[in-house]
């Protein structure tokens, strides 16, 4: 099930170099502020040792003599170390906060780009909840590693120094006292840490099943509800947010645990303070003074073990988190364009897009055709099992194609379901690459192209539109800020879409909601029309671009795939008769092989597979107003 899909295994340990030293070229720009905040660190430490040394000299020196007026000047001295300590400690966490969100920022904006060029067949086996959890939690975690984690810990080891130094000097003898419990303090420590790990790991595996199922759920709720399944789905999601709130209290459990342990095991050290120093008062040997100062410093002692006892479980998290983020950054890109790609020559500034009349100027001459399939397998990834005999090969879904389009041709290319006809689009734009054979666009195989320049040069219209939220006019545009007004109103005009963006309440700067929510189905098909006017691609496929609208929307939709047509290299994937009689050609996939080749009439004549599935179409045109092939 999708839940159980955003589970990992072998992740890292409490604190692996190799994690941290990829880490650091995101820190590596703000090393100066990380350095400052470092060189500040022995002064806060600095600082908090002298506060319990005052209290000392203030009983020992004042108190016990009976000078109020000496005392008063170590009273203020105190209230001074305690602003100044305030202000460095403020300082340093003003700027270990503000450089760990920096490296989130930088850390979320790589992620997020590498995730954008990753292969479709990447996004095909893993669900967005999944990565969503990477690019946002994840990410966020390794941000508390900066704001609280390692220059935190450098702190905290150079307090615990200095407390150290500074009891050993006062009276050895007492502070072997304080120190006795350190044993007990890390077993205790290195027994609930142990358990802590897994317990985190837990957690963040939990998060991804919910976050997946989350995404899926809320993106098919129409569906839910449709065949009344809320109660199901709730329960599903129940059962999941119930695992992850186990392991939050499990993860809970033991860092309170440790927490605590540490809280009693210095007021165990404490109490044995007080036990001896109090004889030692008693016999004349050891002065009261001494004796609050080494409380304090005793608690100063346990406060940084403490407070490394909650950071090891920010480390442990960070760790976790570094391993899944590095490991999709290790996610190989496999569609990239060569170290010397193919472009096509630039046309002179203001000149229009290629168009039929001289598509023959590029390859090796008037011959070399538009697009070409030559002797194309394709299967789409292995599926099932890990590896070995439990790997079972996908069925072929291309095999042995082959076909030509001449520059300006129009093909319709139609089939079963299965038959092949989207991967044909897919190919195309080299979102999958060939296992064999080759797919050339003006003679040249799309391997060779720079990525961009195919994509630019062969547009794809979808069946399912993608809308962005934003408004009409970016969404025409899709972000290109060169596109001037003009250009998206002309091609609003030609797809059919004026009218109804017209009548928006702010026109093109109307606000579309996710997933074009306020758009009809119709409407978002015939604004993707409008959007490839805008972009202009000299080959154009229509993956049933035409299908589901009602026969008004239809007849504007086919209108201005026309005007979008004229002219152009096109593969029309079709159902809808009206299209496919359109076309100078009809490719006839069946089972992955092409199976019939020839003009619309043509085929007809032949009576073979075409001609079934044209009168299985005209059949079904007898109860429909509009039929499909």
């Amino acid at each position: 099930m999708i839940a159980h899909a955003g589970e990992d295994a072998g992740l890292g340990r409490v604190y692996d170099r190799r994690l941290v030293a990829r880490l650091w070229p995101y820190a590596a720009p703000y090393r100066r502020v990380l350095a400052a905040s470092a060189a500040l660190l022995p002064l806060v430490a600095a600082v908090d040792l002298v506060g319990p040394y005052l209290v000392k000299v203030a009983i020992d020196d004042h108190i016990t003599r009976g000078d109020w007026a000496g005392l008063w000047g170590v009273a203020a001295l105190l209230a001074l170390t305690l602003v100044v300590q305030y202000a460095l400690r403020f300082l340093t966490t003003y700027l270990t906060v503000g450089t760990g969100h920096r490296v989130v920022h930088d850390l979320r904006q790589a992620l997020f780009a590498h995730v954008q060029t990753l292969p479709a067949s990447f996004f095909d086996r893993t669900p967005v909840g999944r990565l969503m959890t990477r690019v946002l939690s994840d990410v966020e975690a390794i941000g508390e590693v900066f704001a609280s984690g390692i220059v935190a810990i450098f702190g905290d080891v150079l307090t615990l120094g200095g407390v150290v130094v500074v009891m050993l000097l006062l009276d050895w003898r007492l502070a072997l006292v304080a120190f006795a419990a350190v044993p007990i303090l890390f077993a205790v420590a290195a027994h609930f840490r142990s358990r802590a790990r897994e317990a985190y790991r837990e957690v963040r595996n939990r998060i991804a099943r919910l976050n997946a199922y989350l995404q899926e759920s809320l993106l098919g709720v129409t569906v839910v509800q449709l065949f009344g399944q809320e109660a199901r789905h709730a329960a599903e999601f129940g059962r999941l947010n119930e695992g992850h709130r186990q392991a939050v209290f499990r993860r809970m459990r033991y860092d309170a645990l440790l927490y605590a342990g540490v809280e009693v095991i210095g007021s165990v050290a404490i109490a044995g303070l007080i036990w001896w120093g109090g004889g030692e008062i008693l016999a004349g040997t050891l002065t009261f003074g001494v004796l609050v100062a080494f409380m304090e410093y005793t608690h100063r002692f346990f406060l940084p073990i403490r407070d490394l006892s909650a950071k090891y479980t920010v480390m442990q998290s960070a760790m976790v988190a570094a391993e899944r983020i590095f490991g999709l950054f290790d996610t190989p890109v496999t569609i990239t364009s060569p170290p010397a790609p193919y472009r096509p020559p630039r046309r002179p500034s203001g000149a229009p897009e290629r168009r039929a009349d001289d598509q023959l100027e590029v390859g090796t001459g008037a011959t070399t055709p538009a697009l070409e399939f030559r002797d194309v397998w394709f299967r789409y990834e292995p599926v099932s099992g890990t590896g070995g005999a439990g790997r079972r090969e996908a069925p072929w879904v291309l095999q042995g194609l082959s076909f030509r389009v001449a520059p300006g041709e129009r093909v319709a290319v139609v089939g079963a379901t299965g038959a092949g006809k989207t991967t044909l689009a897919r190919l195309l734009t080299r979102a999958y690459d060939v296992e064999r054979g080759a797919v050339l666009v003006d003679g040249v195989d799309v391997r060779a192209w720079e990525l961009v320049s195919l994509r630019r040069r062969v547009g794809l219209v979808l069946q399912d539109v993608v809308v962005f939220s934003g408004t009409v006019a970016e969404n025409l545009a899709l972000g290109d800020t060169g596109v001037e007004r003009w250009v998206l109103e002309a091609a609003a005009r030609a797809a059919h879409v004026e009218a109804f963006v017209r009548s928006l309440p702010a026109g093109y700067d109307e606000v579309i909601r996710e997933r074009g929510a306020n758009l009809s189905h119709g409407q978002r098909q015939l604004l993707a029309v409008a959007r490839a006017l805008v972009y202009n691609p000299p080959v154009l496929v229509l993956d049933e671009a035409t299908s589901s609208v009602d026969p008004e929307t239809e007849v504007l939709l086919q209108d201005a795939l026309d005007q979008l047509l004229e002219g152009r290299t096109s593969v029309v994937i079709a159902h809808r008769l009206s299209t496919v009689e359109r076309a100078a050609r009809v490719l006839v996939l069946h089972r992955g092989r092409l199976h019939e080749d020839g003009s619309h009439e043509t085929l007809l004549r032949q009576g073979g597979l075409y001609a079934t599935l044209h009168a299985l179409a005209l059949g079904r045109d007898a109860l429909a107003p509009r039929a499909s092939l």
